[in-house]
């Protein structure tokens, strides 16, 4: 059973943990402000939307697993050391959980706006490649390669899923209908992450740990810096008048 050396790494750990857990929890909220101010969805794309929510819930089936499965612990102490700890911590439960809601309670705010049937197609194979690792693994009782396919999808997502927005909004040449308060509340997120996993990686012995928690928290690195090189200018430098709750205007952007 793996423990910390350290009261002030655990301690450390722990403070900025629950930091970036409330940080990031925030960051949904403007969005479905913004929406009950305007009392409209159009300018927020929905494909995006359910690129989300398949992505939170693909992080939440992970951190979950992680977290309560003894099973899925006895197998990740066998490949990474028995002094190891689990790389998933009770606010990443806590996050995936109130992300899958908010992510669906803002889906379900549309009105006239649908679904691409590209973005349908894409999320079907996701879930049908789960499927398949599901029934692959169930007879081998492979579960920690399991929450590693489920781990793939939300990596996979994270990098494709404000692909549909920039596009939206390169085409309204507006980003009225889409709060950046959405992407600005999560800098202090991948701030405070990226210490917590510090002071983890810090604790750990194993370059392999150190691997999966960066497989583990996409958006921390390559991910991060790919989705905010690209997906960034796309969304929000252009200079489009908003009137929405966290607008351009209002964010000096």
């Amino acid at each position: 059973m793996g423990s910390w050396n350290s009261v002030h790494l655990e301690v450390l750990y722990n403070v900025l943990g629950w930091t970036a857990f409330a940080s990031w929890s925030i960051s949904f909220y403007p969005q479905v402000i913004l929406n009950f101010r305007r009392k409209s969805v159009v300018g927020l794309n929905f494909d995006f939307l359910l690129l989300n929510l398949t992505k939170h819930a693909s992080y939440l089936i992970y951190n979950a697993s992680l977290f309560f499965s003894s099973a899925v612990q006895r197998q990740y102490r066998k490949k990474f050391g028995l002094d190891e700890m689990i790389p998933v911590a009770a606010n990443d439960v806590a996050f995936s959980i109130h992300a899958v809601l908010l992510t669906a309670f803002t889906l379900f705010q549309r009105g006239n706006q649908k679904v691409s049937r590209p973005c349908i197609a894409i999320v079907s194979v996701a879930w049908l490649s789960a499927a398949i690792c599901v029934f692959v693994a169930l007879p081998r009782h492979s579960w920690l390669w399991l929450v590693s396919c489920f781990s793939t999808i939300q990596v996979v997502m994270t990098i494709i899923k404000y692909i549909p927005q920039a596009i939206l909004n390169f085409q309204r040449k507006s980003t009225v209908g889409f709060s950046i308060g959405n992407i600005l509340l999560r800098f202090p997120w991948r701030s405070n992450k990226l210490l917590s996993n510090g002071s983890a990686i810090h604790r750990s012995k194993f370059l392999g740990e150190l691997l999966w928690k960066h497989r583990q928290d996409p958006d921390i690195f390559g991910v991060y810096l790919l989705r905010h090189s690209l997906y960034g200018p796309a969304l929000h430098t252009i200079p489009f008048q908003e009137d929405g709750y966290f607008s351009h205007s209002q964010c000096g952007n």
